[in-house]
């Protein structure tokens, strides 16, 4: 036992551990890391799975309860060490000293970031739990899928929350834990369909199995058969668990003991017991093929993970080294380097008035620039004087035809001409502005540069 102690804590705690803390510091706003999302139809048993590996009750109800992406962080502690819950989102950070708080705090997050009522938002929750009873596991819990808006949901709630899954689903790095209660056809739920649609072979797609004490007599066999992976084939395959109901609850049932019973149910069952023996059935199997899997996918991702890492820093540190060295951190030092970097402003600003090419702009000066854009303004005046020379002939030999009189040939009536004029100086107007508007706003950019330049070094 002290060996496969030390190995897990070698293997599988530094592997979850990393992709959470590159998750706290903001990296998935660039990258995708290693995750399992849970989804599931509205009143799938979605919530009982996640209080049942967490050990805390979560927000229950009719409607959308979970209304943000909470990602639950559990860390397994040693025997004997006490519960520590922490939650955050935003900037907040705030530690909970009871695991009964915890529905509370979640609700609360979930006010601040969704507003009160039943609309969802994209903002994630992050809870974390460390006990001696919960797996070293992170999942992201997902808004139950809703078909039909109810009072104080927007008509395209559905779609709304649909987007949202789709959103880390989609991702090749995401595994996609899929809650469908026993007692409905599989083949029909809206989270199984969502999830095929993304990954058609199942390659990254776990099915768990819920309310198997629900399921009509007579239709034992199919759910062993679809844990069995014979009804719709996943690569992962399926589990089946038995967590609290609504009446467990309102009784006070424990997780402990509702754990316990779940075990003797499924020994007890007659058709049932072979997917116990077989180890695809309770929690505590759930939690262990959980994590197996979660550290089995980190693993494989990690190669292009860091190659994705080094790709970025290459590129941020490229864009730091334009803007130079900050101020220093010596008092003493700060007056010159200001003095230092409003001077070099005050070159640049002149050197852009002046059309010279700027020290750390990286691009020819303003003259050459406009000498390229003036030149294919020079291209649309010459095809514009083609035209208009073109117009007067056929106005000359049209007037001298029709309406010449004492007029010399070649000559036409004075207000025929200014008419002519005006419509090609109209013509003209709008590409004249447009080009004008090009031309000021390359020097804006380029003073921008140098404004922001200046607010990179620290002034």
């Amino acid at each position: 036992m002290n060996t496969l102690n030390q190995q897990y804590e070698e293997k599988v705690r530094p592997c979850i551990d990393l992709i959470d803390s590159l998750r706290s510091l903001g990296v998935e706003d660039d990258l995708s890391l290693p995750a399992i999302a849970v989804i599931g139809d509205q009143s799938s048993g979605k919530s009982s799975v996640l209080e049942a590996l967490s050990g805390v009750a979560l927000p229950r109800g009719s409607g959308i309860v979970t209304r943000c992406p909470l990602e639950l962080k559990m860390k397994r502690k040693k025997e004997g060490e006490e519960w520590y819950g922490k939650i955050s989102y935003q900037d907040l950070e705030e530690e909970i000293e009871d695991p009964a708080d915890v529905e509370i705090k979640i609700q609360k997050a979930q006010d601040e970031l969704a507003g009160e009522g039943a609309g969802i938002s994209d903002d994630l929750i992050s809870l974390e739990i460390a006990s001696p009873d919960v797996p070293d596991l992170t999942l992201i819990d997902l808004p139950g899928i809703a078909r039909v808006a109810v009072e104080g949901q927007p008509e395209n709630i559905g779609d709304q929350i649909k987007r949202l899954i789709h959103k880390f689903i989609k991702r090749q790095e995401t595994i996609s834990l899929v809650v469908v209660p026993c007692n409905v056809d599989i083949a029909t739920t809206e989270a199984l369909k969502m999830a095929r649609e993304v990954d058609p072979d199942g390659e990254r797609t776990l099915g768990i199995l819920t309310k198997p004490d629900l399921v009509d007599k007579g239709t034992e066999e199919t759910v062993v058969a679809t844990v069995n992976n014979e009804v719709i084939p996943l690569k992962k395959g399926y589990m089946i668990v038995r967590c609290r109901g609504q009446k467990d609850i309102m009784d006070k049932l424990s997780l402990t003991e509702a754990i316990e019973r779940e075990k003797a149910f499924f020994k007890n069952h007659v058709q049932f017991q072979i997917l116990y023996d077989e180890g695809h059935a309770t929690v505590p199997k759930l939690a262990e093929k959980l994590t197996l899997e979660l550290v089995h996918h980190i693993q494989r991702s990690l190669p292009q993970l860091e190659e994705q890492i080094e790709k970025k820093l290459r590129q941020t540190q490229a864009e730091l080294d334009k803007y130079g060295n900050g101020p220093p951190p010596d008092a003493t030092e700060r007056l010159g380097f200001l003095i230092d970097r409003v001077t070099a402003f005050t070159y640049d600003a002149i050197s852009l008035a002046a059309g010279e090419e700027l020290k750390f702009g990286g691009r020819p000066n303003i003259f050459a620039i406009l000498r390229k854009e003036f030149a294919v303004w020079k291209d649309v005046i010459e095809r514009s004087g083609t035209t208009f020379n073109w117009n007067i002939e056929k106005e000359v030999a049209q007037y001298e035809r029709k309406y010449r009189g004492r007029e010399l040939p070649g000559f036409i009536n004075y207000k025929t001409f200014e008419g002519m004029v005006k419509e090609q100086i109209k013509q003209l107007e709008g590409p004249a502005v447009l080009k004008l508007k090009e031309v000021a706003g390359m020097s804006y950019h380029d003073a921008t540069m140098i404004a922001g330049h200046l607010n990179m070094q620290g002034i």
